[in-house]
């Protein structure tokens, strides 16, 4: 699997933006939004319980990430006609997808990642931040049968973008850790 400091591959792929079936698909590549946070989050398969709780509270933090020049990027095995039924299978107050949902059916992407499950054939349930020069800055994978929490993704971009010293639990808007005074200079000597 790629790791942090690495480049996130170049793609193009199809991805479902849109419940409207005449503007439901647009073409995406890593290129698509220069200058910009990029939060890239993969599932294993629409219409499964826990990848739709997902889908549905990642979509409600679409403008929390967006508050941060960032975008969401959410992707899968599934075609984009798979994503587009799911799509108007959730209830759902306008056409709009709240973020483009990816679609990697030959697999290349999520095999250049490292995600793809050699026994399922299936993304694992990873997440990639990048940064606007498509460097990762974090990666996680949860097991199967456990969601990812949006707000930690989001904490997380967070304490990115501050280039500073992030202590645990820290929070936008908390302390961060001086470089220069940080507690490990100010710790004892054990001798």
């Amino acid at each position: 699997m790629l790791a942090v400091k690495a480049r996130f591959p170049d793609f193009e792929l199809t991805g479902c933006v849109s419940r409207n079936p005449k503007a439901a698909f647009g073409n995406f590549t890593h290129a698509s939004y220069p200058d910009k946070w990029v939060v890239y989050f993969f599932w294993p398969k629409d219409f499964t319980p826990v990848c739709a709780t997902e889908l549905i509270a990642f979509g409600h933090m679409t403008r929390n990430f967006a508050e941060r020049d960032a975008v969401l990027l959410g992707g899968s095995v599934d075609s984009e006609f798979v994503h587009l039924a799911w799509c108007r299978a959730i209830d759902h107050p306008t056409d709009d997808v709240p973020f483009p949902l990816l679609a990697d059916v030959r697999r290349r992407l999520c095999s250049d990642l490292g995600i793809l499950d050699e026994f399922e054939g299936v993304a694992l349930r990873a997440t990639f931040i990048v940064d606007p020069g498509q460097t990762i800055r974090h990666v996680s994978v949860n097991d199967f049968f456990v969601g990812r929490n949006p707000q930690e993704c989001l904490r997380i971009l967070d304490g990115l973008q501050t280039d500073a010293l992030c202590p645990a639990r820290w929070e936008r808007g908390q302390q961060t850790i001086d470089r220069a005074t940080s507690f490990i200079e100010k710790m004892p000597v054990l001798g």
